[in-house]
C-alpha cells in the first residue's frame, strides 16, 4: 500500500493547500498496485490428519486460515495406513466445495517427504483433487529435495499454480536456509510449483539437533530468528512452532516430564505474541481450540492500529509541506515528541495494510 492511498482509507486530507500540492500527493504516492485489502490472510495453519473420518467431517465448519490435510506423521506407517488415509482425504476433498467446504484458498495437503516410499503416491492424488492448492513439505533439508518435489509437480500436470511450503527440521536445513527461501522452479512457477512460506517444525528440529526444549523457549530463539529473517528476505510467509508440550527434567525420575499441555490458551497467547514479535506471520494449530487465539493475535492490536493511522495521516501532512520527518506526541502529558520518518512510516503502512485485510477498523482522522 502506497502512503496515498493509506492516508485516502484514513479520511480525506483536509489541507490547507493548493491544487498543484494535492496534485504532488498525488503523484508522489498514488499507484495502481494491488494492496492486501480483502486478501486471504494466513494465520492460522490447523493439521487435520486425513485418517480420521470424524476429524475430516469436523473441519468443514473450522474457522483457520488454512487447514492442512494430513498424511504424513499423524498416520500410521504402514503402507495400509497410508493408503487408506490418501483414498479417504481423495474422497472426502471431490465431496466438497466452497458453498459447503473450506475454499481452495484454504485447503493445503501435507505429503510425505521425497525420502519415502509414499511421496510418489501422495503428490500424484494430491494432485489430481482440484481444490488442492498448497503442499506442505516436510523434511526439506536442501534445494534438493524442493527440486524433487517441483519435477513431480511438473510431471503431474498440475491443474492450478501449486504454493509450496517448506518444513524446516533440521540442522542441516537451518545451514542450507538462504539456499532454501531463494529458491524457484526450474519447471517454472506455473509448472514446477513456487515457494510461498518457511515452516519451522521445532518438534522434529529439537530431536535432530538435541535441543532440549524449555517453556522460556529461549533454545529455539536463534532458529526462529533465522528462519523468519530468511523469510522476510525473500518475501516468503514465516510460519511458526506448532504448541504442543514442554518438557522439563525430572532427575527422580530419569525421563523428561509433560508440563505445559497444547490446551493451556494462555500460554498459547504469549507464544503467539513473541512469534509475532520475532517477524512470523503465522503459527501451526494442532487443535482447533488453538485457533481463535493464533488468529486473534496475529494481527495489530488496536493501539499499534492507532498509532500507525497517526504515523500515516501525519506524514501525508508533513510531505505535502515537503518535509521528510515529524514529531508524533508521545503521549502521557508530557509534552514528548517522537520523531518519525520513512522507516516508521514504512512500518506504519504495513500495520494498517495488515489490519485492513483482517477487517479491522481503521481510526479516521480530519
Amino acid at each position: 500500500m502506497t502512503l496515498y492511498m493509506a492516508a485516502r482509507c484514513l479520511s480525506p486530507l483536509k489541507l490547507k493547500a493548493n491544487s498543484s500540492t494535492t496534485h504532488w500527493i498525488r503523484s508522489r504516492y498514488y499507484s495502481t498496485e494491488v494492496t492486501n485489502a480483502g486478501a486471504h490472510l494466513r494465520r492460522s495453519y490447523l493439521y487435520v490428519p486425513a485418517s480420521s473420518d470424524r476429524m475430516l467431517q469436523k473441519s468443514i465448519t473450522n474457522p483457520s486460515d488454512v487447514i492442512i490435510y494430513d498424511l504424513e506423521d499423524s498416520v500410521a506407517p504402514s503402507a495400509k495406513d497410508k493408503k487408506d488415509a490418501r483414498d479417504r482425504l481423495t474422497e472426502f476433498l471431490s465431496r466438497i466445495s466452497p458453498s459447503n467446504g473450506p475454499d481452495p484458498e484454504r485447503i493445503a495437503v501435507r505429503i510425505n517427504s521425497t525420502t519415502t516410499p509414499f511421496f510418489e503416491s501422495d503428490i500424484a492424488e494430491a494432485l489430481r483433487i482440484p481444490s488442492v492448492r498448497t503442499l506442505v513439505l516436510p523434511k526439506v533439508n536442501s534445494v534438493q529435495d524442493l527440486h524433487a518435489v517441483s519435477s513431480a509437480i511438473a510431471a503431474g500436470g498440475a491443474r492450478n499454480p501449486v504454493r509450496l511450503v517448506a518444513s524446516i527440521e533440521s540442522a542441516r536445513a537451518l545451514w542450507d536456509i538462504g539456499e532454501i527461501a531463494r529458491w524457484t522452479s526450474t519447471n517454472g512457477s506455473s509448472r514446477g510449483g513456487v515457494l510461498s512460506a518457511l515452516l519451522f517444525a521445532a518438534e522434529d528440529f529439537c530431536a535432530d539437533t538435541s535441543i532440549i526444549r524449555t517453556t522460556s523457549r529461549q533454545e529455539l530463539l536463534y532458529t526462529r530468528s533465522k528462519i523468519a529473517a530468511a523469510a522476510k528476505a525473500f518475501r516468503l510467509e514465516a510460519i511458526d512452532l506448532a504448541r504442543y508440550f514442554f518438557f522439563v527434567n525430572t532427575p527422580f525420575l530419569h525421563f523428561h516430564q509433560v508440563c505445559v499441555n497444547y490446551k493451556d490458551l494462555d500460554y498459547l497467547k504469549d507464544e503467539c505474541e513473541d512469534g509475532r514479535r520475532l517477524g512470523y506471520t503465522g503459527k501451526q494449530a494442532i487443535h482447533p481450540s488453538q485457533v481463535e487465539v493464533i488468529q486473534s493475535t496475529f494481527v495489530p492490536t488496536s493501539e499499534e492500529i492507532m498509532r500507525a493511522a497517526k504515523i500515516v495521516h501525519l506524514m501525508a501532512q508533513t510531505h505535502a509541506a515537503q518535509r521528510g520527518a515529524v514529531g508524533l506526541d508521545t503521549g502521557g502529558g508530557k509534552g514528548g515528541k517522537e520523531m518519525i520518518d520513512a522507516p516508521m512510516l514504512k512500518q506504519a503502512e504495513k500495520t494498517v495494510e495488515l489490519a485492513q485485510a483482517a477487517g479491522l477498523k481503521i481510526p479516521q482522522f480530519d
